[in-house]
């Protein structure tokens, strides 16, 4: 069992920043992928990025290319997304998610955390 666990949600004005963790515990020796995605209300769940333990690759969607950052402290079993440029649009529930194979698909994914809630204001 691996349990996720976020932090690091709130309120931001457009244009401002924040910075979201992800603190994995449990059997985390055979995961290969920890992501993030997101809910907004009225929309089914989006996918944000993801990040490679061993190797450390990114791979963004295309609505967070260039804005968002996912890095990872392997000694922490953290990982982070920091989002700067935000917009109102980016206001949603952000789930972090971990899978034992490279996937960006939210079906993929074996262990996700509760989410933290991100509200961008205009």
């Amino acid at each position: 069992q691996v349990q996720l666990v976020e932090s690091g949600g709130g309120s931001v004005q457009a244009g401002g920043s924040l910075r979201l963790s992800c603190a994995a515990s449990g059997r985390t020796f055979r995961m290969y992928v920890m992501g993030w995605f997101r809910q907004a209300p009225g929309k089914e769940r989006e996918f944000v990025g993801t990040i490679t333990w061993s190797g450390g690759s990114t791979y963004y969607g295309d609505s967070v290319k260039g804005r968002f950052t996912i890095s990872r402290d392997n000694a922490k079993n953290t990982v982070y997304l920091q989002m700067n440029s935000l917009k109102p649009e980016d206001t949603a529930v952000y789930y972090c998610a971990a899978a034992m194979r490279n996937s960006r698909y939210s079906n993929d994914m074996d262990y996700w955390g509760k989410g933290t809630l991100v509200t961008v204001s205009s």
